[in-house]
């Protein structure tokens, strides 16, 4: 298994651990992290295995942050961004 992939994994399995820890500062500051070690990473996931794996990858990260996206898309919503 490439490096990208490894490093993938090993993201996912914190995002879970990370999930399951009780945290009296709402999980977000984690959530932050994994977006910018997430972001990165899929692009050289993305880069070395090409798009499918990038897309499987992309949908992966985004069911485990699937609250941040939900805020981005209701902020985006309030801003006029999208009807």
């Amino acid at each position: 298994m490439s490096l990208s992939l490894t490093l993938a994994c090993l993201w996912f399995l914190v995002a879970n651990i990370g999930a399951i820890l009780p945290s009296r500062r709402s999980h977000w500051p984690l959530a932050w992290a994994l977006i910018a070690v997430g972001i990165p990473l899929l692009g050289l996931a993305t880069w070395q295995h090409g798009p499918w794996i990038g897309m499987l990858l992309l949908v992966g990260g985004a069911s485990v942050l699937r609250w941040p996206l939900l805020y981005l898309g209701r902020w985006i919503r309030r801003r006029g961004g999208l009807s």
